[in-house]
């Protein structure tokens, strides 16, 4: 018997990860760059009008993180049939992901619509802001459904690693929206000037466009997925079991981690006197680490496609082998993101007019999520890559749970509220989890009992 390989020197192995890789990263790069031009161009025009965008994206941070979730729980069932080269189920699970992401898209939508005021109050008690981000609002609910739609599609196509398709989609947004968003934000070339109005037109125009643009694709150029040539509207309850019993722990680790991303945020918001200097610091800081975190994210992606596949293939020497190479790949990406964000910060910190002691804490906070970035780029990829992709979404689940909501989120307010820790000894408790859950997923994944075959013989 072959002895197994503790990492994979095959070169098809390779030729298969980092196109992928390389491509959804570079998505997301272009993806999270929409938002930043956003943000830019709207703090030129006023800081009113920045202030009520930036509330109005708490509310599509939730919109995202659902479309992440419906996303995510379908991946790891059909790349598993992808593994099997059985595209009948794929199809109809994208079906399945389609009306639940509709009715969760209408929701939003329907809720921002009836109650744009108490949502956006929940948020902010400034009612300068609030007029400003419900004329933001009242605009951008439209795009919510056609997001959540084209993240489906662009998931169904990624569980039979196409990818390049998402990334043309990103460049195409990101121009447009920067171009509309331009034209109508400051009223140039004979428009009228819309203000914050402006940037949520071309907000869904971009939207509406992503969602044409991969509509297109499927009905013209894809050869794999062959989305239309059924009825993949189909009901299909045993699949739809299936999906919703991974998709349910999915979703509620999304939800779970998005209530908490706010709350964290809102404890540095209330550090009394160093509160100013704090928000600002942490804002530069967290700027350049969510840069960096795509590239993360983009590897549990590519994770959850790969060691899918492989558990669909039934090789369970196999799937420990890719596993154990990704892992291992993990950890040298997280070891030079780490690296690379602890020796530019300095030059990066240049480019921001701050005040000394803002600067000096942003300084400190970049120090510390160096650390944070290499404990995150492995357990991130292992846990919400490797180890739901591999049929275990149970795992992650209760990880985060106990994780968030029992340790770090109380260690948080006894830190901040209590102790009054400095502000950076209170970010390092905030962050603390992406170092400790390295131990139990190290621990969980090397038992491999995260091996799980879910799909069925007879379906699609």
């Amino acid at each position: 018997m072959e002895k197994e390989s503790f990492i994979l020197g095959e070169k098809a192995f390779y030729r298969t990860l980092f196109p992928i890789f390389l491509t959804i990263a570079l998505q997301n790069l272009v993806a999270y760059s929409v938002n930043m031009a956003d943000n830019l161009m709207l703090g030129a025009y006023s800081q009113t009008a920045l202030s009520g965008a930036a509330t109005v994206n708490q509310i599509f941070f939730i919109v995202q993180t659902l479309a992440l979730g419906v996303g995510d729980g379908f991946v790891v069932l059909a790349a598993q049939y992808w593994g099997q080269r059985r595209t009948g189920p794929i199809r109809l699970l994208t079906g399945v992901a389609l009306k639940l992401g509709t009715a969760l898209g209408l929701l939003v939508t329907l809720i921002c619509g009836l109650f744009p005021y108490p949502v956006l109050r929940l948020f902010t008690a400034d009612e300068a802001i609030v007029e400003a981000g419900a004329a933001y609002l009242a605009l951008l609910k439209y795009s919510f459904l056609p997001f959540i739609l084209t993240s489906v599609l662009i998931a169904s196509l990624r569980s039979v690693e196409t990818v390049r398709i998402s990334f043309a989609i990103s460049v195409v947004s990101l121009i447009v929206n920067v171009a509309v968003n331009f034209t109508l934000i400051f009223g140039r070339f004979g428009f009228p000037e819309l203000g914050v109005r402006g940037a949520a037109v071309g907000t869904v125009i971009a939207r509406i466009l992503e969602l044409g643009i991969v509509l297109v694709y499927l009905l013209r150029f894809d050869k794999k997925l062959l989305l239309f040539s059924e009825n993949f509207l189909r009901p299909s309850p045993e699949l739809a079991r299936d999906y919703f019993k991974v998709e349910l722990p999915v979703m509620l680790s999304q939800l779970l981690w998005a209530v908490s991303v706010p709350m964290q945020t809102a404890i540095l918001g209330h550090l009394g006197a160093e509160a100013s200097d704090t928000i600002a610091a942490n804002s530069v800081a967290t700027t350049f680490y969510q840069y960096l975190k795509v590239i993360v994210q983009a590897m549990s992606a590519t994770c959850a496609v790969m060691i899918g596949a492989a558990v669909g293939r039934g090789d369970e020497r196999r799937v420990r082998e890719e596993a154990r190479t990704l892992s291992v790949l993990s950890v040298a990406i997280g070891a030079l993101l780490a690296l690379a964000l602890l020796l530019l910060r300095r030059p990066l910190l240049s480019f921001y007019n701050l005040s000394p002691r803002a600067m000096s804490l942003a300084d400190s906070l970049l120090v510390v999520m160096s650390v944070v970035m290499a404990g995150m780029s492995y357990q991130m990829p292992v846990s919400m890559g490797i180890i739901r992709g591999g049929g275990d979404a149970k795992f992650t689940m209760y990880m985060n749970i106990i994780s968030t909501w029992l340790i770090v989120m109380p260690l948080s307010f006894l830190s901040a509220f209590v102790l009054r820790w400095p502000a950076v000894n209170v970010v390092m408790v905030i962050q603390s989890d992406q170092i400790f859950k390295c131990l139990p997923v190290f621990l969980h994944f090397r038992r491999y009992r995260w091996i799980k075959k879910l799909t069925r013989e007879a379906a699609g």
